[in-house]
């Protein structure tokens, strides 16, 4: 397992969930619900460097047969865009199939209601996104998802 905090983005239309690892990369925890629009890149930019991340994992939510529609093309848009203004820390897509749903379910279970568990399920989302590019990383000694490679335009 690689040494370093790795952070994991769950970007959304209205907000962006952020999540953190530990060092050693055992344990996924949330930081922040940034609001989409104006300065939420900085933010996130500002995020990297307060966690001296050494890689970002941004959800790509595919369909369930792994197709890949609008949301996803959102999502590689904006990760694109912030591999750019985070570089040389890599960042990588990792699959996201039902991770809002996992979310969801989790903070019912805790017994967070409506507007509060709205507030906090993209940061849950997050976690979920990190903690399972966590997992197989352990489980399979590779990182996980697809790295983007650093375009300029």
């Amino acid at each position: 397992m690689r040494h370093g905090v790795r952070l994991g983005i769950d970007p959304g239309d209205a907000r962006i969930g952020v999540a953190r690892s530990d060092p050693s990369g055992l344990l996924a925890t949330p930081v922040e619900t940034v609001r989409r629009g104006k300065g939420d890149l900085a933010r996130i930019v500002a995020i990297v460097a307060e966690e001296e991340a050494v890689e970002i994992v941004v959800g790509l939510p595919r369909s369930l047969s792994g197709s890949e529609g609008p949301a996803a093309v959102k999502a590689r848009t904006f990760a694109a865009q912030l591999a750019r203004r985070v570089a040389p820390v890599p960042v990588r897509l990792c699959d996201e199939r039902l991770t809002t749903v996992s979310a969801e379910a989790m903070l019912r279970d805790r017994g967070r209601k409506g507007s509060k568990r709205r507030a906090v399920v993209d940061q849950a989302a997050a976690v979920v996104i990190l903690q399972n590019a966590l997992d197989t990383e352990r489980a399979t000694g590779t990182a996980p998802g697809e790295i983007l490679e650093e375009t300029h335009e």
